[in-house]
């Protein structure tokens, strides 16, 4: 698949998910359709203890809490990449007080519409949601003093570009905090290929040392990854993509699908 054409699924796949429940979503492959007959919650995390918690934006679609990690202080301007029905940006808000600001980015329509809904319900002055794609964003320099993003930078297909605007609308002495997937070793082929799991968290997920490297190379210091949780992935959803002998050497052998979450420095 082209650049364009994984865009294109992600936001048609994630438009959908706007439409339904987070009990829907968590039972079908983080957030895929077609795939609810495996009820299994492979990634997301339990917000509901944290402060700003709103069950209305939780889909069910992250990979982990990004924002327990931050360093988020009041009276911060926070950005939210793929900030989907406004989970984390909810969160954030209650760091950041009012004094501060919360900025969500996200390129599929429904999912704005659904976040600025529950903004609207929640009577926040100070969390705002902007339409864009987080390979070119459509913010200013250095306007930000942390980012942070919930499984959803695997879906960028040009990660370089992603990280390099992170780094650009950072300010100075900021950081970025992110939650994502990544593998060990090589994923299987029908996996990395097959859309559906693309837009399922997993096909567009690249090796981790990779996606260190990309973050080196973007000019971040200070890189530290605080949290790393094996996914496993149930026979049900592989036996859709894998051959038994497949399963099995994917089983045994040292590949793995990872949560990870990452934070990075602009100094």
């Amino acid at each position: 698949m082209k650049a364009e054409d994984l865009k294109l699924v992600v936001k048609e796949k994630y438009s959908e998910i706007a439409n339904q429940s987070k009990q829907q979503n968590e039972s079908s492959c983080c957030g895929t359709v077609n795939c609810s007959t495996v009820d299994y919650t492979i990634f997301s995390e339990n917000y509901e203890k944290l402060e700003g918690y709103n069950p209305d934006a939780d889909l069910g679609l992250g990979c982990g809490i990004p924002t327990h990690f931050a360093g988020i202080n009041k009276g911060d301007h926070v950005l939210d990449l793929g900030s989907g029905a406004g989970n984390d940006c909810f969160v954030a808000h209650a760091i950041v007080g009012e004094t501060g600001k919360v900025t969500g980015l996200d390129f599929t329509d429904a999912m704005l519409v659904k976040a600025n809904e529950n903004s609207r319900k929640l009577g926040y002055k100070n969390v705002e949601f902007v339409k864009g794609d987080i390979e070119e964003m459509p913010l200013p320099d250095k306007s930000f003093d942390v980012v942070v993003s919930n499984c959803v930078l695997n879906l960028v297909p040009d990660k370089n570009k992603s990280f390099a605007q992170i780094m650009r609308v950072l300010k100075s002495n900021g950081h970025f905090c992110v939650s994502d997937v990544v593998i060990k070793g090589n994923l299987p082929e029908n996996l990395r290929k097959n859309a559906e799991m693309y837009a399922g968290c997993v096909s567009g997920a690249i090796e981790m040392n990779e996606y260190l490297e990309i973050i080196n190379k973007q000019g971040f210091k200070n890189v530290t990854v605080h949290k790393q949780k094996k996914i496993e992935i149930p026979f049900e959803l592989l036996e859709n993509y894998l051959s038994t002998d497949e399963i099995r050497s994917f089983k045994n052998g040292k590949t793995g699908i990872f949560s990870i979450t990452v934070s990075g420095y602009k100094l």
